[in-house]
């Protein structure tokens, strides 16, 4: 049987990151993915943004290293990721959203997010052309911004082999085996493979995993659909959000990115649970009429192309991290409610720091608000 320090089941916005982490630190990790290459999941179904603008402290001290990570990778390792930092604007036309979105602000400054209630005419600085009635302001974080999903994904997998991390694909974990209530390895393929750690960063399937132990975690795939225009001259660059509800939807959001395709997607109400990929005649009508009546001058924009993908939800839109409390040795990392993209690098590093003993006081914030043991009540406002 070959022995690995840590095995972790998913190469994708999460367990790469994790895998990146855990080479640079020198333990010896083993990749195992169902799909032919990484990123073949969710992954390649993320529109790209990234950003630290969350109400939830977790994830707000998540997203800016993640951000740290994203903005200088090109720096430090060579590889165009296609980062641009374009901030992240939440418009509002109503009391309701400017009340919510400024009762945030406090917290959101005391965890170091760099953001602000701007003015009308900032705003319409910001995204040129909007619908100026009954604009009032609205928030905007200038440090978010966002990066291409493929081109990340497939740098984080170089530098995880430069690392010495080793990856199995087309390779499907079908046992996990267990003495004295402890995980030993996985049944992968053929092979028995030998850890003390497994963690389980499978995304959509995170659920399924776990029950293979006997237990299975609160990760209820939902269906989301988004598209992708033809490029264009840019003429913004922030992350659009809407938070006002519409038929059939709750928020929206769209942004340009480094290449001049606007990408946009929609919050389906009600949800649409399962792992359903088909897309759906009902998506872009919905989401272009919402689209043109907040921005009037895309209303001649192409569309390319639209796809849909899975959003792993978890009962109140936060992931679920920490340690399986039956088995000992299992790691869960999953849950991130499509939010995998912007919470990967982030929480890479902290799970890398679980594994070795090595957590600081954010990672602990960070792992309280992320605890499989907490209480699951409403949803995260900002998800």
């Amino acid at each position: 049987m070959t022995t690995y320090d840590v095995i972790i089941v998913g190469a994708g916005s999460i367990g790469l990151p994790i895998a990146m982490a855990l080479g640079e630190a020198r333990i010896k990790t083993l990749v195992i993915d169902k799909r032919p290459s990484p990123g073949q999941g969710e992954n390649k179904h993320a529109i790209g943004g990234i950003r630290a603008t969350h109400s939830d402290p977790p994830k707000i001290l998540t997203c800016l290293r993640s951000l740290e990570i994203f903005s200088t990778w090109e720096e430090r390792y060579g590889d165009d990721i296609h980062w641009l930092k374009g901030g992240y604007t939440f418009p509002v036309y109503r009391k309701k959203e400017a009340a919510l979105l400024k009762s945030f602000l406090p917290g959101q400054k005391k965890f170091g997010l760099n953001i602000d209630f701007l003015d009308t005419a900032a705003i319409q600085e910001i995204i040129p052309g909007i619908t100026p009635q009954g604009l009032m302001g609205g928030t905007h974080s200038p440090d978010d911004g966002s990066a291409s999903p493929l081109l990340s994904i497939n740098a984080f997998y170089k530098q995880a082999r430069e690392t010495g991390v080793v990856f199995a694909f087309n390779t499907r974990v079908t046992k996990i085996f267990q003495k004295k209530g402890r995980v030993t390895g996985v049944l992968a393929g053929r092979d028995s493979l030998q850890a003390p750690v497994i963690v389980d960063a499978a995304g959509a399937d995170a659920g399924s995993l776990s029950q293979m132990i006997g237990q299975k975690i609160p990760v209820t795939p939902e269906s989301h659909e988004a598209g992708i225009s033809e490029p264009v001259k840019p003429f913004f660059s922030t992350m659009v959000v809407d938070l006002r509800a519409g038929k059939g939807s709750t928020n929206f959001y769209f942004y340009q990115n480094r290449l001049g395709h606007v990408i946009f997607c929609i919050t389906p109400d009600p949800p649409i649970p399962g792992k359903d990929y088909r897309e759906t005649s009902a998506f872009l009508p919905q989401v272009c009429a919402r689209m043109v009546k907040l921005l009037p001058r895309l209303r001649n924009l192409r569309v390319r192309r639209v796809w849909r993908g899975l959003y792993p939800m978890s009962p109140d839109g936060s992931p679920l991290v920490g340690w399986n409390r039956r088995v000992k040795g299992l790691l869960h990392v999953a849950g991130t409610c499509g939010q995998g993209f912007m919470l990967g690098p982030g929480l890479g590093e902290v799970v890398a720091r679980m594994i070795t003993g090595d957590t600081t006081e954010s990672d602990r914030i960070i792992l309280d608000g992320f605890s499989l043991s907490r209480t699951f009540s409403g949803m995260e406002a900002l998800k």
